[in-house]
C-alpha cells in the first residue's frame, strides 16, 4: 500500500505546474538550483551526469521532507517546493568541484550518484536569497563531450534529449530535470512509488533527427511526454528539448 504522504506528494506533481506571473523584482523569482559535480581531472560521462540530475530532481520533489509526513504534518521543504511548483518552473545548473562540491552537501537537497557521476538538486527558493556557497559556483563555461553509454537497461525510463539543439550540459541537466518531474506526474501513484523504490533510476540518451521524429509521433499519440522550454536561455521559446516515453 502506498503511504498517504507519498500519494499526496505525487498528487502535487500530477496536478501540473502553475503559471503565476513573475514577480516585479527579479530577485524574487523562484528557481531550483542543480549542482553538477564536474572534477577537473576526471570529469564524469555526460549521459551519466544528466541521469543523475534527472533522478535527483524528482527524488527531491517526492522526498519525505517535502511532506506531508506519516502524521499529516507538512515537511520542512513543503512550502518552498509548492511555491515553486505554483510558479513558472525554473532550474539553474551550476558546476562544483573539490571543496565546493563538499560544501554543497550541507545545503538542503538530494544527491544522486549514477556510475560515479553526481548531481545534487537543492530546495527551490528566491534567486536573490541563494545560499552564498551556491551563488559562487559557475553557471557556464564547462562542457562535456557526448559519450556512448551503450544499451538502455531493461525497465528503466529513458529521457531523450534533442541533440539538434546543441544544449550545454547545464541546460540539458535542467531540461532532463523537468522531464523527470513531468514523467513522475504522468505515472500512476503506484508506478511512481515503484520508481521511487528503484531510486528513480533512469537513462538519458541523445536523439538524432530521425529518432526525434519518431519520438514526436509518440508524444502526439499520447505515448510519451515532452518538455517545451520557455526560451529564457540557449534555445528558442517553445523548443521541445526532452521527450520521455511513458511505456
Amino acid at each position: 500500500m502506498i503511504p498517504s504522504g507519498f500519494a499526496a506528494r505525487h498528487a502535487v506533481l500530477a496536478g501540473g505546474y502553475g503559471d503565476r506571473p513573475d514577480p516585479a523584482d527579479p530577485a524574487d523569482v523562484l528557481a531550483m538550483p542543480i549542482v553538477l559535480h564536474i572534477p577537473k581531472a576526471d570529469p564524469p560521462a555526460r549521459s551519466a551526469l544528466l541521469a543523475a540530475a534527472a533522478s535527483a530532481t524528482v527524488a527531491l520533489c517526492l522526498d519525505d521532507r517535502v511532506g506531508p509526513g506519516p502524521d499529516g504534518a507538512p515537511g520542512p521543504w513543503q512550502a518552498s517546493l509548492r511555491d515553486w511548483v505554483g510558479a513558472r518552473i525554473r532550474k539553474v545548473s551550476r558546476r562544483a568541484r573539490g571543496a565546493q562540491w563538499l560544501a554543497a552537501q550541507d545545503v538542503d537537497g538530494v544527491t544522486v550518484d549514477v556510475d560515479g557521476a553526481q548531481a545534487r538538486a537543492l530546495v527551490p527558493g528566491r534567486v536573490g536569497a541563494l545560499d552564498p556557497r551556491i551563488r559562487k559556483l559557475q553557471i557556464g563555461g564547462t562542457e562535456l563531450d557526448t559519450d556512448d553509454p551503450g544499451p538502455v537497461p531493461d525497465g528503466v525510463p529513458v529521457l531523450w534529449v534533442n541533440a539538434t539543439l546543441g544544449m550545454t550540459v547545464g541546460k540539458a541537466a535542467a531540461q532532463v530535470g523537468h522531464a523527470s518531474m513531468i514523467l513522475a506526474g504522468a505515472m500512476s501513484a503506484d508506478r511512481a512509488f515503484d520508481w521511487a523504490a528503484d531510486g528513480y533510476r533512469c537513462a538519458v540518451r541523445d536523439a538524432d533527427e530521425t529518432a526525434w521524429a519518431r519520438l514526436c509521433a509518440d508524444v502526439a499519440a499520447g505515448r510519451a511526454i515532452a518538455v517545451r522550454d520557455a526560451g529564457f536561455t540557449e534555445v528558442a521559446p517553445g523548443s521541445t528539448t526532452v521527450i520521455a516515453r511513458l511505456a
